[in-house]
């Protein structure tokens, strides 16, 4: 049988043991909503709230709230967990169903199906973050406590409508997130990270280290996977640009992408991945798994947090070590943060060329230094000047991204690194983005790369005209 099966006469028990028991908390619970109606008579706003009810007193979202707490208390949390999407649907009908049957409401058809999709919401879903979730256009949620709710629509903040009731409700939509991964927040252990099953990355931080209440924020993973040509319609580089990146992978160049955060950086990583020819192997290595390659031989590796206890650790470096001894072709790390710097730089050395991976910086040459100081995180007892030869044999490409004051996200620098000489790591830059009168405009600076033998020796050939201005 079934767990679903299994899991559906539970749900309906509970509901008919709470609509005929001597508990009369349906009957309180809707004679609250009925008050609810009578006193407010202002229309509702774009965040599913009733006609009649207002949001400035007694709001829709109150009364919802304390129904899905009548419908928590009701119904069997591991029934709900093993029950499919029907069941649930079905539980909740027969709560509301009941309910109805206890007390005259003046409630439409269309209002009760907003009350009961809202509850569907709240036990399975996200609450009211769930319409969010939906929003093709929004690519962050940022919650600051129960009360301020912002998001990010093309590239730039804006806060939205939707409000939590208090700080239990923010809470109980956060350990709800936090459970389906085996984790949790308290005051011992106040923050977290998880990923949602659409692949949205979650961090969450509460009191005491939060003043002002719960605090989440999600990072939305985009369904839409763009490409170069996506990017160059864009605006986000020229053509000329987009072409000598083609070639650069093709020729198994090394290249970091970075950038500030947000700045599109692993939306870069994905388009310069996707141009690996055919019948190599690639390794990617992430801390969330968020790379979408058209490729038939690739392996995802993932790090993993510790548990609850302190236990389990896998980190990014320990992946990268591993990943050398799989036979891989190339390796991606999607984000470059501490030791593992000096194992990726190790393998691009020892034949493991066109590797890729990002990481956090404000400029190329702020690039160059970070490598250092995170490779110096490794605790291996080297001298300055052997890191920087590290860096500079290793690494061909920095591609730089920034954003702007408009929202946009542009390659700002596509620089080469040449060579290191007398402990000083020398680089040209052979694309720069710069703002002209009222344009952005991203130029070629005129410098034939320095690894055009390379591109030769491997068999791609480098039209000088890319690099013209």
């Amino acid at each position: 049988m079934n767990p679903s099966d299994e899991a559906l006469p539970s749900l309906r028990d509970a509901l008919r043991r709470s609509a005929s028991g001597g508990s009369d908390f349906l009957g309180e619970r809707l004679r609250s909503l009925a008050q609810t109606q009578r006193d407010s008579r202002v229309i509702a706003d774009g965040a599913g709230m009733l006609p009649g009810v207002g949001p400035s007193h007694s709001s829709y979202s109150q009364v919802r709230h304390r129904l899905h707490r009548g419908l928590l208390e009701v119904l069997n949390p591991q029934a709900v967990a093993q029950a499919g999407m029907p069941q649930i649907q079905a539980a909740i009908e027969a709560y509301l169903d009941d309910a109805l049957a206890r007390e005259s409401l003046p409630l439409s058809r269309a209002e009760r199906d907003q009350l009961g999709e809202d509850l569907l919401y709240e036990v399975i879903g996200l609450g009211p973050l769930s319409p969010l979730m939906t929003d093709p256009t929004v690519a962050d949620i940022l919650i600051n406590g129960p009360h301020q709710v912002y998001v990010e629509r093309h590239g730039l903040l804006e806060l939205s409508e939707v409000r939590f009731h208090d700080n239990e409700h923010l809470m109980l939509t956060i350990e709800r997130i936090l459970a389906r991964v085996g984790r949790r927040v308290d005051e011992s252990q106040p923050m977290a990270d998880a990923r949602l099953p659409d692949g949205s990355r979650v961090n969450v931080i509460v009191p005491p280290i939060a003043v002002h209440g719960p605090s989440m924020s999600i990072r939305r993973f985009m369904r839409e996977v763009y490409g170069m040509k996506e990017l160059v319609a864009g605006g986000s580089l020229t053509a000329k640009a987009a072409e000598f990146l083609r070639l650069a992978v093709k020729a198994r160049l090394n290249i970091i992408v970075s950038g500030g955060t947000g700045s599109g950086k692993t939306t870069m990583l994905n388009c310069l991945s996707n141009h690996i020819p055919e019948g190599e192997r690639i390794l990617t290595v992430e801390d969330t798994a968020e790379l979408r390659l058209n490729h038939r031989h690739i392996v995802t590796l993932e790090a993993r947090p510790a548990n609850a206890e302190g236990r389990g650790h896998v980190s990014i470096r320990d992946i990268v070590r591993n990943a050398l001894r799989m036979r891989p072709d190339r390796i991606i790390v999607g984000e470059v943060r501490g030791g593992e710097a000096l194992d990726i730089l190790q393998a691009m050395n020892t034949g493991h060329d066109g590797s890729l991976a990002t990481l956090h910086s404000n400029s190329p040459r702020d690039t160059l230094a970070r490598l250092e100081t995170m490779m110096l995180m490794a605790e291996v007892e080297l001298p300055q000047r052997v890191l920087r030869e590290q860096v500079g044999s290793a690494l061909d490409l920095i591609v730089h991204l920034g954003r702007f004051a408009d929202g946009s996200r542009r390659v700002t620098h596509i620089t080469e690194v040449v060579d290191v000489d007398n402990g000083t790591v020398l680089t040209q830059d052979l694309f720069l983005t710069r703002r002209e009168g009222e344009h952005i405009v991203m130029r070629g600076q005129g410098i034939v790369p320095a690894a055009a033998r390379e591109f030769h020796e491997r068999g791609v050939e480098l039209d000088p005209a890319l690099f013209q201005p």
